[in-house]
């Protein structure tokens, strides 16, 4: 009903300006991590960029700076399956980045054939939780100094098809990609639950989303009958800026100064699944996630 409900709604927008934020943006030389660049542009903020592919990513951002009109943006090398370049891009942005706004970890893998990271994380949970959730680790004491800010992690519907499977994280045992898609989605959001709890008074809010089903790059690894499903839908799937609004507005909606925590879709608070909002397993996946990645985070 809330998803039929809001399609009658009137569209979003937002005048809100960004002048003097910083906004990191993950994945952002491609589908609506791009087009959250160029709006965020827009408002006057300062863009970096974070990119696995500096080649597409520096095409990307001359795109950003035209459409945007905005010279404020940087391009930089981020690979979100390998610790040592997350810990090398965090090193270069606390040091050279005097505040950090907001943070949108956006990028992600879908539904790929079997892979592992650097570190020897399942490619899906390796990168879209992981990777996020030490990216984040790594910028938080910054983040926390130019409060009020936001981190907004990109979610999916999809997280609601499945659980965290907390005795084989890797999909070591037995690997099904459409699974391992949904547990790295309910992921992100028990991280932004978990997140918001730690970060309690520190004018840091945080935010997880479905952006939509949206025609992206990241289809490319469907089969034959999943891209039939789709072309069928395919007149009520979202191009990349509509598919982008929700981040949008998770990061510049000023009603949302007091919220934290919470799940998006179309603009608006959303139902997550019944898993998303279970604080033990939350708990029990911070504690595996803090142990896989050697780090401690209180």
């Amino acid at each position: 009903m809330q998803g039929i409900r809001n399609l009658f709604r009137s569209a979003w927008s937002s005048a809100e300006r960004l002048e003097d934020k910083t906004v990191v943006i993950t994945g952002a030389n491609t589908g609506i991590g791009k087009e959250t660049a160029i709006d965020l542009a827009k408002r006057g903020a300062k863009i970096i960029m974070a990119c696995r592919d500096m080649e597409r990513g520096e095409a990307a951002k001359k795109e950003v700076i035209e459409r945007s009109g905005s010279e404020n943006v940087l391009c930089m090398k981020l690979d979100l399956a390998d610790s040592k370049s997350i810990r090398e891009f965090a090193e270069a942005i606390n040091k050279d980045e005097p505040k950090l706004n907001i943070l949108v970890n956006n990028a992600g893998v879908m539904v790929c054939p079997y892979g592992k990271t650097a570190d020897g994380f399942e490619m899906q949970i390796g990168v879209n939780h992981f990777g996020h959730f030490l990216l984040t680790h790594l910028l938080i004491d910054l983040i926390k100094r130019s409060a009020p800010a936001r981190i907004i992690t990109v979610s999916s519907m999809a997280h609601s098809w499945s659980s965290i499977n907390l005795e084989d994280i890797n999909s070591e045992k037995s690997y099904d990609k459409n699974r391992a898609y949904s547990q790295s989605k309910l992921a992100n959001v028990l991280f932004t639950r978990s997140l918001a709890k730690r970060l309690e008074g520190t004018g840091v809010t945080t935010y997880s989303l479905h952006p939509g089903v949206v025609q992206t790059d990241l289809w490319r690894h469907l089969n034959a009958p999943q891209r039939a499903i789709m072309k069928m839908v395919s007149p009520f799937t979202k191009n990349s800026s509509q598919g982008a609004q929700t981040s949008i507005y998770c990061a510049v909606e000023p009603s949302l100064d007091k919220e934290s925590g919470g799940y998006y879709s179309d603009c608006a608070p959303a139902n997550c699944s019944a898993a998303g909002k279970d604080d033990v397993v939350a708990q029990k996946l911070w504690d595996m996630s803090c142990q896989m990645l050697s780090l401690t985070w209180e």
